[in-house]
């Protein structure tokens, strides 16, 4: 059973695995339009580091509202978020 304090951690080293891997398609998609490769390629290449991008914003974004739910005066952030704050950063990436 994973204790509420490892949870935050976990959904951090996930969001950190998920960028590297977007970086490694980024780095895959900058390889295949320098080397000329087929266009449909590409684009679903592009298309798979922009969603992974996205999830780790959201994932960012729904840790921090569950920190400020759960118990607000625990935030780990040196300002804490409002909820105006939050939805603009949701809205962001949108």
């Amino acid at each position: 059973m994973v204790s509420p304090a490892s949870k935050p951690i976990d959904d951090l080293r996930k969001t950190v695995n998920r960028l590297k891997r977007a970086q490694g398609q980024l780095a895959a998609v900058i390889s295949a339009i320098e080397s000329g490769a087929d266009c449909r390629t590409t684009v679903t290449q592009l298309a798979a580091v922009s969603s992974a991008l996205d999830r780790a914003g959201f994932t960012i974004i729904s840790s921090a509202m569950k920190g400020c739910l759960a118990d607000p005066g625990t935030s780990t952030d040196k300002q804490p978020l409002s909820v105006d704050e939050l939805e603009k950063l949701l809205l962001a990436l949108a």
